[in-house]
């Protein structure tokens, strides 16, 4: 199947014939090099149910086609039907025993199965066949991968690379299995030598861009994807990359201008817009900041972060009133989000909607359960409130979840203080001294009233070391 292809109009037109095909269920012929683009459509989006219609269809108008065979049973291995793929590609190979395609088809079902030895020999029988052979080699990678055997995946993606530097599955997947095996340093030069071959390749810079910012040295990253941009200006993924490192580092300034440079190059996106209000924001330009997360929302208003990122902006004002709005909107866009529910939370407490607050916090504690932080914050709130028996049942309950947090023992014991059981805080406090000495501070922090109280004071010393 074919790996590239653009989204040119003719091609949108294409999908949108063949959808209108299904509905009406009537046959609508098309070229054979438009049911492959029709085809490959469909797979890169994961769609392997049209895929296989669109096959099927194709298949019916070109009877004859063994390449729309082969596509049929590589989706079929796709979708898991691995025994009618192999059936399906066994008639293939009775006509055509020496096609490539056969053997490669066979070994992605094999892959597919967990059959990895026999996969590998199968694309091995393959290389001695194909004209292409970057992709057998890719999926040999793949292969061995799969199989848990990285560094002989390294071995076959260099391979797939050495033929084909544009392929960015390759560089993908070889740069996971480097850091599965820690040998990315050493590898470096392997990527450094396409650069020197060709140092006007932005492809050979770019992919030097992406180990460097693996590697963490974000500045040879940056310069690696400015030379990209350099020689090719409308080279979007790298100013991208580039934009992402200078945030990394908290150059943000540095950051905008990249993310202009995709703008400039490329057609207005409101992710762009949003990073860039994200920037402007942890400069603290409000204004700025909140102008560029609009422009994000005026293109798409379904955009949870650029909401998300108008209430930040607003909450680090003091306009609570005005920020809860804004975070209730992101929730609405995004339920499953446990930032977006705490600072809902902390900016409904601050305009006096307790009872909305403690909601909030009881959804993202039933989202992210591990976050001490949301049961300390919660619980705060109850026992401001006077509600000292239901702010320490929140907190028992996260220590339960998590039995090995010291904080939370420290801050139950001044729960049941403030609630006069007094036994029960210094075992939970004995608890939390166990745990981690040094935090005992955390507890007179918070509650410096604690302090004079003599008995607490000499359960510490028994454990200062």
């Amino acid at each position: 199947m074919k790996e590239n292809f653009d989204e040119h109009s003719e091609d949108s037109e294409l999908i949108i014939r063949f959808e209108q095909m299904l509905g009406t269920n009537e046959t609508v012929f098309f070229d054979l090099t438009d049911f492959e683009y029709i085809i490959d459509h469909y797979t890169a989006n994961f769609d392997y149910k049209k895929a296989l219609l669109a096959c099927e269809s194709a298949i019916a108008q070109y009877p004859f086609s063994t390449g729309l065979q082969i596509d049929k049973a590589q989706l079929l291995a796709m979708s898991g039907n691995f025994d009618d793929a192999m059936v399906l590609i066994d008639q293939v190979a009775e006509v055509e025993p020496q096609n490539p395609d056969v053997l490669l088809t066979r070994g992605i079902i094999y892959t597919q199965r967990g059959e990895y030895r026999n996969a590998v020999d199968h694309f091995k029988k393959a290389l001695a066949f194909a004209e292409d052979r970057d992709d057998i080699y890719f999926n040999i990678g793949l292969t061995y991968q799969s199989w848990g055997k990285f560094s002989s995946a390294v071995k076959y993606y260099k391979k797939c690379i050495e033929l084909n530097v544009e392929n960015e599955a390759a560089m993908q997947e070889i740069i996971y299995c480097m850091e599965i095996t820690g040998s990315m340093r050493e590898e470096l030069p392997f990527f450094q030598a396409f650069v020197d071959k060709d140092p006007y390749s932005h492809v050979a810079w770019f992919n030097l861009g992406n180990v460097y910012n693996k590697l963490g040295s974000y500045e040879k990253a940056i310069a690696a994807y400015d030379y990209a941009t350099i020689i090719k200006p409308d080279f979007i993924t790298a100013y991208n990359n580039m934009a992402n490192a200078y945030v990394f580092i908290g150059e943000y300034t540095k950051a905008i201008e990249a993310f202009n440079g995709m703008l400039e190059h490329g057609s207005p996106s409101a992710e762009v817009f949003c990073n860039i209000g994200e920037c402007y924001e942890k400069m603290q330009q409000w204004d700025l900041s909140r102008r560029y997360y609009q422009k994000a929302i005026d293109l798409d208003p379904e955009m949870d972060e650029a909401w998300f990122g108008i209430g930040v902006v607003l909450d680090a004002q003091g306009k609570w009133y005005e920020s809860v709005h804004f975070f209730k909107k992101a929730v609405t866009l995004y339920d499953d989000s446990v930032d977006y529910w705490v600072a809902l939370a902390s900016a409904e407490y601050h305009v006096g909607h307790v009872v909305s607050a403690l909601e909030s916090y009881a959804r993202a504690a039933e989202i992210q359960p591990e976050d001490k932080d949301i049961y300390l914050n919660w619980s705060i709130i109850l026992y401001e409130q006077g509600n000292f028996d239901e702010a320490t049942e929140i907190i028992l309950n996260a220590i339960e979840l998590q039995p090995d947090e010291a904080e939370l023992y420290y801050r139950a014991c001044a729960y049941m203080l403030s609630a006069g059981k007094y036994r029960e805080a210094y075992n939970y406090l004995e608890n939390a001294l166990i745990l981690d000495f040094e935090k005992h501070k955390l507890l007179f922090e918070f509650f410096p009233e604690l302090e004079s109280q003599r008995a607490l004071s000499r359960l510490i010393d028994q454990y200062r070391k």
